[in-house]
């Protein structure tokens, strides 16, 4: 793919997390402002898929203005779509600013019976109105044209195992399988195979970027937190808790692989590093991250639509994008700016 001389490719993973994918949307909207980026590849898992696919068909529709548009009118129409949810905040949580559904009696009821009751039996014609959004705002079409490589990832519920679906196989199946958390929807069918929630099993998936983009740069949009500094006390903190170590875990693992060949390559030992078919070469990471800004919001907010609550994560995106800009634009392209030592130490 041609490029304008003095332009920097960046490939892009995007993490998911329900709502706060709104955050993620802000990173992008910042990112594609700035004409010395072009983005080359996109990896996403669940609502880091939503945001992968919606940039990558507004794209090949147009230019980095017409996807910034096409972000936007994404989210807006989730958050229409989310005042006819009976999952709202309290009026005790607006009151005092809180964005958590913790308190909501509908979250509450259906937490107990979720215990009980699975998809097939609360929601059995299988009803999802994420789907008809993302049919209205994706040309899936153009979206398998074009330029921009990208891949989203679901999980096999029979094997366990991540399945990568590229550019030309994207479908709404494959994204809704990519977002499929088993607990509220029902397992999606893909050629008779049923996938959940990719987020298990790579979160977001890297190794398809080093094998078939053509950027030596990847920026990390990670959204969930890895670390935490006190521990969980209650049922809904251990909860989430668990979550996100759970939701890290693939990510952590790909990352100590990264580390190792990256320094077998340092020390000669191999030019090129293949597992599992794919192959790898030494590439540069980077990271923006929004855990300082997300580490206080507990679960329940990943469910809360509120227009407002999506522009601030918005805000939040495009604020931390800034930064990352301004600190290490001129870092991309010659050193990794992640520091996976320090990432990866106990």
């Amino acid at each position: 793919m041609s490029r304008r001389e003095g332009v920097k490719p960046l490939s892009l993973a995007l993490q998911g997390g329900g709502a706060h994918g709104a955050f993620t949307w802000g990173v992008l909207d910042r990112l594609l402002q700035d004409e010395r980026i072009a983005i080359a590849g996109i990896t996403g898992t669940s609502a880091g898929a939503m945001n992968a696919v919606v940039l990558a068909a507004g794209l090949a529709k147009g230019d980095p203005e017409e996807a910034r548009h096409a972000l936007t009118q994404f989210w807006r129409d989730v958050s229409r779509d989310g005042r006819m949810s009976p999952l709202q905040r309290t009026a005790f949580d607006r009151l005092m600013g809180n964005w958590s559904l913790a308190r909501n009696p509908a979250y509450l009821a259906f937490e107990v019976a979720s215990r009980f009751f699975s998809p097939y039996d609360f929601n059995p014609l299988n009803i999802n109105p994420l789907r008809e959004i993302l049919e209205a705002h994706v040309d899936f079409e153009a979206l398998r044209q074009s330029k921009v490589k990208v891949f989203i990832s679901a999980t096999n519920v029979h094997t366990g195992r991540a399945r990568i679906f590229g550019r030309e196989e994207m479908t709404a199946d494959a994204v809704m399988a990519s977002a499929c958390l088993p607990f509220l929807f029902q397992a999606v069918e893909i050629d008779g195979v049923p996938y959940w929630d990719g987020g298990y099993m790579g979160n977001p998936p890297l190794f398809p970027l080093y094998e078939q983009a053509d950027a030596d740069d990847i920026l990390l949009v990670q959204i969930n937190p890895v670390a935490r500094e006190t521990t969980p006390r209650t049922a809904s903190e251990i909860q989430n808790r668990i979550n996100e170590i759970t939701f890290n875990a693939s990510l952590l693992s790909q990352l100590r692989a990264i580390d190792h060949a990256t320094k077998l390559i340092e020390q000669g030992l191999l030019t090129r590093w293949t597992l599992g078919g794919s192959s790898f070469r030494r590439v540069r990471l980077h990271r923006i991250g929004g855990a300082d800004q997300l580490v206080a919001l507990d679960a329940t907010s990943k469910m809360n639509a509120e227009w407002s609550f999506l522009q601030h994560l918005r805000d939040l995106g495009r604020s931390a994008a800034d930064g990352f800009l301004e600190a290490h634009f001129d870092d991309i392209g010659r050193r990794s700016t992640l520091d996976l030592k320090l990432e990866l130490a106990d």
